[in-house]
């Protein structure tokens, strides 16, 4: 059998995380499971967590001998704490903590109910908070060393049908500001990657009307490959993320940007194409 792990990055050199060890929460589906596949490929030993623990032992078999699993419920502070423990007793450090369990349910606003908003916040908010404090505490201020990644979602000037979980993320988001400042003299860096529609089976779960227009909310007009949010994470994972401290990085093909389909009708002509200015011409 030919594990995930042994097939190499498409884009990074060999080793590029050799040697360190990475914990991503909510690994065994979606953007987690192509996260934990890309930093077991660049040489980093990987811990998945979650709540299902069939599909966690799937994706970890899958992966192969560099990566191994534990179950936990992340809205649980002692749960979170026990995950990192867990990953220290196996592994003796945690490098990189990628903060990607969350998720949200498709309604309008004004039908969102308080058991509903709560929900979703314990999860993408309490959880986060409490894994980044564990993973501090434990883990990355008595070494001096560390990278957090939290993701969050893409666009940022509203989420129709989904309020509720654009009002966690933009915590999640404030929380990595403050924390990157605060951390950052204890050598751990704290980032956000807010991640726009990517073509995984959590898509599935949505309405078909929502599911088919998905793409046409994207000004580069096609989801994203999960491999290519994989591909980000990574390089934060590697040196360059302690220069993005505090920051968000968006991967979203433009839909921050989003105003309508692309191209919008008031920018084409007769055939349909967006005409392109002349340049050097004076009138």
């Amino acid at each position: 059998m030919t594990y995930a792990h042994e097939q190499g990055s498409e884009i990074f050199s060999p080793g590029l995380l050799d040697g360190l060890v990475a914990l991503v929460t909510g690994g065994g589906t979606g953007l987690g499971k192509a996260t934990a596949i890309e930093l077991s490929r660049c040489g980093a030993l990987v811990v998945i967590a979650g709540r299902r623990e069939e599909m966690l032992e799937q994706t970890s078999h899958e992966i192969g001998p560099s990566c191994s699993w534990i179950t936990a419920d992340v809205r649980e502070p002692e749960q979170a704490s026990r995950l990192v423990r867990g990953v220290l007793e196996r592994h003796g450090r945690l490098d990189i903590l990628v903060n990607n369990a969350g998720g949200q349910y498709f309604v309008p606003a004004e039908a969102i109910n308080m058991k509903g908003f709560k929900a979703v916040w314990r999860l993408n908010v309490d959880g986060t908070v409490n894994m980044a404090k564990a993973a501090f505490d434990l883990a990355m201020a008595p070494v001096k060393a560390g990278t957090i990644i939290n993701v969050t979602l893409s666009p940022h000037h509203g989420m129709p049908g989904m309020a509720h979980s654009g009002s966690a993320r933009a915590a999640v988001e404030a929380l990595t500001a403050e924390l990157g400042q605060k951390w950052r003299t204890h050598g751990v860096s704290v980032i956000a990657v807010a991640a726009g529609h990517f073509d995984t089976e959590v898509l599935d779960k949505y309405p078909l009307p929502v599911r088919a227009g998905a793409a046409r909310t994207v000004p580069l007009q096609r989801l994203g490959r999960p491999q290519e949010h994989a591909w980000a994470v990574a390089l934060l994972a590697s040196g360059l993320g302690d220069v993005f401290n505090g920051r968000v990085v968006t991967l979203d093909g433009a839909r921050d940007n989003w105003f309508g389909p692309w191209p919008p009708p008031t920018l084409t002509d007769e055939s349909g194409v967006v005409p392109t200015e002349e340049r050097g011409i004076r009138r």
